[in-house]
């Protein structure tokens, strides 16, 4: 079990497991022995910010106030978003530049990434959606922002 981790561009998923983390990561999944928040707040912290200030930033980008997806590091544009509130314990963080596709499957959500691993969650279509949707203009913006 690990200690840390710091989110990088092949981190697909950081799902809530008893009072730590598993990590999706490419083909490999770890259990860190920290809860979801503070990997996601030391992530954040690891590229120059506070959890806070990204969600601020992103408020200030599109308007967006309440589960809030996150640019976790700019110039690799590592985006994620939560799959409920970040203040409940069954939040999840889900990459969007990983994720390849989702779909109502027995009650859950199959979300399948770029690297066919496969991830089920217990949450609904509509909001994984809309969670997707958000994160999308999130990147949408910052790319455009960028080429000005």
């Amino acid at each position: 079990m690990m200690e840390d981790y710091e989110i990088n561009e092949k981190t697909l998923a950081i799902i809530p497991y008893k009072d730590k983390s598993k990590v999706y990561e490419d083909n490999s999944v770890f259990i860190i022995d920290s809860d979801v928040s503070s990997i996601m707040e030391n992530s954040c912290e690891y590229f120059g910010s506070t959890l806070k200030g990204r969600q601020k930033g992103t408020t200030s980008l599109i308007g967006i106030t309440h589960k809030t997806p996150i640019i976790v590091e700019e110039s690799r544009e590592i985006i994620f978003f939560p799959t409920s509130s970040p203040r409940l314990k069954t939040c999840a963080w889900i990459s969007l530049n990983n994720l390849e596709t989702y779909e109502e499957q027995d009650n859950k959500i199959k979300l399948k990434f770029n690297n066919n691993e496969t991830i089920y969650l217990d949450i609904s279509y509509g909001i994984i959606d809309n969670q997707v949707l958000r994160a999308t203009r999130l990147e949408s913006t910052l790319r455009k922002r960028k080429k000005n």
